[in-house]
């Protein structure tokens, strides 16, 4: 087969049929980029003495550099809302900091991220003090300020495949506000609160949506969401309360993007989603992310056999063992299973479950492309 452009690579495998190789990410999302760390040893491996650019402060994540996406010929890039106008972080002299929500975050002495320190919204609360507090502007000018032109720029002046990184998570920013002890009692006992707060979100989601859809228009190609729904050994709730409880917003959302534009919906959750599959394809998620191959059930032959034709698997190479502790050899027999079970018929993103993490080395993260690229052509 011919080569092709990595744009054309990328959509030809979102249609679910084979390129001429399979696709390559690295920093397209901020679930599929690198610790600052582990892109410092890696900048100094390729001989690079680009800065970070950080791409999540609480994640810890930088964009790649140009060598890495030049070494690794990555298939994809970003675009992503910027910071409002009207709201700067509150750092404390402790170094936690406030954000634009009121969460409060913190990192403790010698970690790499920063834990959720004080929820807004946590303990005896009702309804009435959602209209009490100060919700961010989603319609702040900085936020959306040179998206357009960027998105522009890389659709015209590139071949890559764009991804918008859309802000949030319905549930995952609730957790925040509320707590995630108080959250997951409100399931139960405070229905009423928890669905004022989860329309709330939901509501400020679609409004940022609607600004950053109106500035990319047809210059991107997938449009990410992140929302973590799972554990390691399956969904966070039963399946009954997830679709009650959950589903609902995530479907208003999604089927919003759908409305404004041909992208692709690109969600992250991690965990054992396998059981949250069939609901996810059912409110238009085209692309799962990160495909954590180490929680249970996440098999990932059993996952293409079963739902291969209805939605695209994106990442698979394991970042909890694998990438950390294992050799470059067992890295590439890792990516070449990986390939064999999920690429054949198209439908195959490669890229490290969630981000490359501070104890990846460089010669792994290496060992992982390469094999891509030994082992990935059609």
């Amino acid at each position: 087969m011919a080569t092709m452009t990595h744009r054309e690579r990328v959509l030809r495998t979102l249609n679910h049929q084979e390129p001429d190789r399979v696709p390559l990410d690295l920093g397209c999302t901020r679930s599929t980029s690198i610790v600052v760390q582990a892109y410092e040893r890696l900048n100094r491996h390729l001989g690079s003495q680009e800065p970070p650019r950080i791409f999540s402060k609480w994640l810890n994540i930088s964009h790649p550099s140009q060598a890495m996406l030049a070494r690794f010929d990555i298939d994809t890039r970003s675009v992503s809302q910027g910071s409002p106008d009207n709201w700067q972080d509150i750092v404390f002299p402790d170094g936690s900091y406030q954000d634009e929500w009121g969460v409060v975050r913190s990192r403790p002495a010698g970690c790499l991220y920063y834990d959720l320190t004080k929820s807004p919204l946590a303990g005896d609360v009702g309804v009435s003090d959602l209209e009490k507090l100060r919700w961010p502007d989603p319609h702040d000018p900085g936020r959306c300020r040179g998206l357009a032109q960027e998105a522009k720029r890389l659709h015209a002046g590139t071949d890559f495949a764009i991804a918008l990184n859309m802000p949030g998570g319905t549930v995952t920013q609730a957790q925040f506000m509320r707590g995630f002890e108080d959250w997951f009692a409100d399931l139960i006992a405070d229905p009423a609160f928890y669905h004022a707060l989860m329309e709330k979100i939901t509501d400020l989601w679609i409004e940022m949506a609607r600004d950053e859809l109106d500035a990319v228009g047809d210059n991107v190609d997938l449009c990410f969401f992140g929302d973590d729904v799972a554990f390691q050994d399956g969904p966070m709730m039963s399946m009954d309360l997830y679709r009650k409880m959950v589903k609902p917003y995530h479907k208003r959302l999604f089927s919003y993007i759908k409305s404004r534009t041909s992208a692709k919906v690109f969600y992250h959750s991690c965990g054992s989603v396998v059981h949250l599959i069939p609901d996810l394809i059912e409110i238009g998620v085209d692309v799962l992310n990160p495909i954590q191959v180490s929680a249970a059930g996440m098999d990932t032959k059993a996952l293409k056999r079963e739902f291969g034709k209805d939605i695209c698997f994106w990442g698979a190479i394991d970042t909890q063992r694998v990438l950390p502790f294992g050799t470059p050899v067992e890295v590439e027999a890792e990516v070449k299973r990986r390939i064999e079970e999920l690429g054949p018929g198209g439908g195959y993103v490669l890229c490290a479950v969630h981000n490359i993490q501070a104890d990846v080395s460089p010669e792994n993260i290496c060992a992982m492309y390469d094999a891509a690229h030994t082992h990935g052509r059609y």
